[in-house]
């Protein structure tokens, strides 16, 4: 039996289209290679604080390496970053300064192709604490002044008590004075009336 030409033409586009679809097929998952599936923070991401980075891979990853550069050119990472399967963890360097941050990967897929990328994200700058000095710096003069009239009860009490002295002082000094002048006098001429009387009994 005889096949027509176009039957055997038909035939061999079938198998060649057939052994196209088995190559394609196999070939598909070698192309397709590991690939970052998240990160935290995020790319773009404004967070509040930082403690460590985390990146997460679709498969298995080896000989990681992350790079924090942040802001001046500064790199803020600490340490070796540790790898759990497809999860990467880089710790940071404590008391990171607000500004723009950029997360620098580079680690080797399962395959063996190297997986590598950039995440920019901000950090924000850590709110300034307010201090209670301004609200307790005016209790101090009201106590100043408060004390200030106290201070100066006991000197003008002391001041008062000084010129109630000095009158009685004076009074004292006055009566005491005649006393002594009327007794001196009172000598004088007991002296003199009996130097007197002795005179006149010495006269012949």
């Amino acid at each position: 039996m005889k096949t027509s030409p176009i039957a055997a033409l038909t035939a061999i586009l079938a198998a060649l289209l057939a052994s196209g679809l088995l190559v394609a097929g196999t070939a598909a998952p070698a192309l397709a290679h590991d690939s970052l599936k998240s990160s935290s923070p995020a790319k773009g991401a404004e967070v509040e604080s930082l403690d460590e980075v985390r990146l997460e891979f679709s498969a298995r990853v080896r000989l990681p390496f992350v790079v924090l550069n942040g802001p001046g050119g500064a790199q803020y990472q600490a340490g070796e970053p540790e790898q759990d399967g497809a999860v990467v963890r880089q710790a940071v360097k404590p008391s990171l300064p607000g500004g723009k941050y950029t997360i620098a990967y580079r680690v080797v897929s399962s395959d063996g192709h190297p997986i590598e990328g950039e995440i920019p994200f901000t950090l924000k700058a850590p709110a300034a604490e307010e201090t209670p000095s301004a609200s307790a710096e005016p209790s101090t003069p009201a106590s100043s002044e408060a004390a200030a009239p106290a201070a100066s009860a006991p000197a003008s009490s002391a001041a008062a008590q000084e010129p109630a002295a000095a009158p009685a002082a004076a009074e004292d000094g006055g009566a005491s004075f005649p006393v002594w002048l009327i007794i001196v006098i009172g000598a004088l001429v007991g002296i003199g009336i009996g130097f007197l009387l002795s005179a006149r009994k010495s006269k012949p």
